[in-house]
C-alpha cells in the first residue's frame, strides 16, 4: 500500500515508524467499514476523496500558536537575541518552520521576530519559509485567518498588533504576511531549503524510523548556517545525533549546528589537511582550484553526502546548488549514467580507485554526453569510509569521432559489397528477361484463350438475364393480382353492414372493417396486429373466448351464435349478434376464424 500512495500521489510514507502507520491506517480502514488492506486498496483506487480523508488521518496536523509556552518564551528572550548579535544592521534573517502544519507557527515565529526587531526592519530582513508535506493544510495556513479559540495562547497585545478583525475571525497583518513564504516540501525527498539561522521541525522527526531520522537531520545540518540553531519538539531528543548537533538547551529542545561536521572541513581532512594554522587558506585554495577544474569533479563525504561540485559539473551534469547536502546514490544522476552507483559502492567497499568507461548521460531529449569517470578514494582510515572524489572526463567527441569512423569504414565496406552484388544482380537481370520474354509469350496466348472464354460467360449472362427479366414480369403481374385481390376484399368487408374481424390462430388481429371502426371506436391500423382479447373496447371478452376457441380447435360453429350487451364507443349499451366461422387454411384445417358482431334492437317492453 505505501508503494501505491507513492507511486499515484508522490507520498513517501516508507521513512514513518510502520507501527505507527499501520494503526492510523487501521483507524481509517475501521471508520470506512473496510476488513483488509486489500479491501482498502481497491477503495483507494476508485474513489480519488478517500485519499484526502486517509492522508489527513496519516498526517496529524495538530499545531498551535506558542505550543509549550516556556519554550517559546526561552526563544524569545534567549536564541533569537544571540541569533541576531552577529549579525551586521541589515543583514538578512532566514527561518524554516518544517512540517507547518495549518500555519500558527510559521506565524507565531513571524510575530516573535517582529517583536525583537521591529515591524520596519522585520519586513525588510526577514524571511520566513514554512514547508509541509500536506496540500490542504498549506492552503489553509495561506489563508492566515483564526479563529478566537486558535489565538487565546497569544498574549492580548499581540493579537492586537499583528492581527486585524474580520467579523468573528482575525487575519495576519497583510505587510508582514508578505514574509511568510509556504510552499510543498517532502523532508524525505526534497532538498532543504540553504543558509537558514532558525530550522523549527517540532514534533514531526519522532513519526519517522531511525533510519529516515537520520537522512532528514544530515539535511537539516546542511541547511543551516555555521551559527544557525534547530528547535524540535518536546518528544526529540538527539541524543543519537550528537555528531550533527550540540545541545543548546536540552530542556526545551534547542540544538546547534556541530562544527566538526562542516563538508568544507571533511573534504580538507580528506586530502590530509587540518583547520590549524594555514590549513583554511589551503582549503580556499583547494576551492578554488576545484571550482575552476576543466573536469567536471564531485566530491562525497564519508557519510555519503554530495559535499562539493565544480562549475564544470554544474554545466555539463546538471548538479546545482540544491543538490549539495543531498545523499549521492539519491541524486538523479547516479540513476541516469548506468553503472555509476555500483562503481561507487564497490569503491567505497574496496577503498580502491576505479574506472567507468564511454558512461552515458542523456542531458536531455536531444543531446547525450559520454563521460570516463575516474572514482578515487580520499580518506583511507576512517569509520564511515572515504570521502570519494569524481571526475567526469567528457569524451563524447572523441566518441562521436569514433563512431564516424567506424560509420564510415561500415560504409565503404557496404558500398563495396553492394558494387559485388549489383554485377551479381545484373547477370541474375538478365536471365530473368530471357525468362520473362518467354513468360509474356505463354501469358499472351493464355489471355487470348482467357477472352473466347469471356465471350462464351457473357453469352450466358445474356441468357440468364432474359430469364430474369421473364421472371420479373411474372411477378410483377402477380402483385397487381393482388392488389386487385386486396382492393376488391377492402371493398367488400367495407361494404358490409356487419363489423367483421378476422384472427388468426393466436387470435391475432388480421381484418378488422369499417363497421367493426364505427362500433368500437378503433381504427384498422390502431387494431391490426394486436391481440383480439387485450383491446380495450366494450366487447364482454369473457363469453367470446370460448366461442372462437371452440370454432379454432375445429368444432362445428352454432348455427344462432349468441346474444351479448356491449358498451359501443359513444358508451352506450347495445345488443350484439356474434357468429364465429372458422377460415379454412389450403389443408382443411382452422387458419384462423371470422367474427361477424351485428348490432340488434332492444325487444320492446
Amino acid at each position: 500500500m505505501l508503494g501505491f500512495l507513492k507511486e499515484s500521489r508522490g507520498f513517501d510514507f516508507t521513512g514513518y515508524k510502520r507501527s505507527s502507520i499501520r494503526r492510523r491506517v487501521a483507524r481509517r480502514m475501521q471508520q470506512v467499514d473496510a476488513v483488509s488492506f486489500a479491501e482498502y486498496l481497491d477503495r483507494l483506487q476508485v474513489d480519488a476523496d478517500e485519499f484526502t480523508h486517509l492522508f489527513n488521518t496519516v498526517l496529524i496536523n495538530v499545531t498551535s500558536f506558542l505550543r509549550d509556552p516556556d519554550a517559546w518564551q526561552e526563544l524569545q528572550e534567549q536564541v533569537i537575541p544571540q541569533l541576531l548579535a552577529p549579525k551586521s544592521r541589515g543583514e538578512s534573517v532566514r527561518v524554516w518552520s518544517a512540517g507547518c502544519a495549518s500555519g500558527e507557527e510559521a506565524y507565531g515565529l513571524a510575530v516573535v521576530f517582529a517583536e525583537a526587531l521591529g515591524v520596519e526592519e522585520f519586513r525588510q530582513r526577514v524571511k520566513v519559509y514554512a514547508t509541509d508535506v500536506d496540500e490542504d493544510a498549506l492552503a489553509t495556513a495561506r489563508q492566515a485567518t483564526y479563529s478566537d479559540k486558535e489565538l487565546q495562547n497569544l498574549p492580548a497585545a499581540w493579537r492586537e498588533r499583528y492581527f486585524e478583525r474580520t467579523g468573528s475571525r482575525y487575519t495576519f497583518r497583510s505587510d508582514l504576511r508578505r514574509c511568510v513564504i509556504f510552499g510543498r516540501n517532502d523532508l524525505v525527498q526534497d532538498a532543504p531549503i540553504g543558509r537558514i539561522d532558525l530550522l523549527v521541525c517540532r514534533n514531526t522527526l519522532m513519526y519517522l524510523n531511525a533510519e529516515t531520522q537520520a537522512q532528514v537531520l544530515r539535511r537539516f545540518h546542511f541547511a543551516l548556517n555555521t551559527s544557525g540553531v534547530l528547535f524540535l519538539g518536546k518528544a526529540e531528543m538527539l541524543l543519537s545525533h550528537a555528531r550533527l548537533f550540540l545541545p543548546i538547551d536540552l530542556k526545551r529542545r534547542f540544538f546547534r549546528k556541530a562544527d566538526q561536521v562542516d563538508p568544507a572541513a571533511r573534504f580538507a581532512s580528506a586530502l590530509g589537511r587540518g583547520h590549524q594554522g594555514g590549513g583554511r587558506s589551503d582549503v580556499q585554495l583547494e576551492d578554488e582550484t576545484l571550482l575552476l577544474s576543466p573536469v567536471a569533479t564531485l566530491v562525497v563525504t564519508p557519510d555519503e553526502v554530495l559535499a562539493k561540485a565544480n562549475q564544470r559539473a554544474e554545466a555539463q551534469l546538471g548538479i546545482t546548488m540544491r543538490e549539495i547536502g543531498r545523499r549521492f546514490t539519491e541524486l538523479e544522476l547516479c540513476h541516469r549514467i548506468a553503472g555509476l552507483r555500483s562503481s561507487y559502492d564497490d569503491v567505497r567497499r574496496n577503498r580502491t580507485s576505479l574506472w567507468l568507461h564511454e558512461g552515458e548521460f542523456a542531458r536531455s531529449a536531444s543531446e547525450t554526453l559520454y563521460f570516463d569517470i575516474q572514482i578515487v578514494p580520499l580518506q583511507v582510515q576512517g569509520e564511515d569510509g572515504p570521502s570519494i572524489a569524481l571526475f567526469f572526463t567528457d569524451v563524447t567527441r572523441y566518441r562521436r569521432m569514433t563512431a564516424e569512423l567506424q560509420s564510415a569504414h561500415r560504409q565503404v565496406e557496404t558500398a563495396y559489397e553492394e558494387l559485388q552484388s549489383t554485377v551479381e544482380e545484373l547477370e541474375t537481370t538478365n536471365e530473368e528477361l530471357q525468362s520473362t520474354v518467354e513468360e509474356l509469350e505463354t501469358t499472351n496466348e493464355e489471355l487470348q484463350s482467357t477472352v473466347e472464354e469471356l465471350e462464351t460467360t457473357n453469352e450466358e449472362l445474356q441468357s440468364t438475364n432474359d430469364e430474369l427479366q421473364s421472371m420479373n414480369d411474372e411477378l410483377r403481374d402477380r402483385t397487381s393480382q393482388l392488389d386487385h385481390a386486396n382492393d376488391f376484399l377492402e371493398a367488400v368487408l367495407g361494404s358490409l353492414r356487419t363489423a367483421v374481424i378476422v384472427v388468426d390462430n393466436g387470435l391475432i388481429v388480421r381484418a378488422w372493417n369499417g363497421r367493426a371502426d364505427d362500433l368500437w371506436g378503433l381504427r384498422a391500423d390502431e387494431a391490426v396486429g394486436q391481440h383480439l382479447l387485450n383491446l380495450d373496447i366494450g366487447l364482454p371478452t369473457d363469453r367470446l373466448r370460448p366461442l372462437v376457441r371452440e370454432v379454432l380447435n375445429g368444432s362445428p360453429p352454432g348455427d344462432e351464435g349468441m346474444r351479448v350487451e356491449a358498451i359501443n364507443r359513444r358508451g352506450r349499451t347495445v345488443q350484439l349478434a356474434i357468429a364465429v366461422s372458422p377460415m379454412a387454411g389450403r389443408d382443411g384445417q382452422p387458419s384462423g376464424a371470422i367474427v361477424l358482431m351485428d348490432q340488434v334492437d332492444r325487444p320492446a317492453t
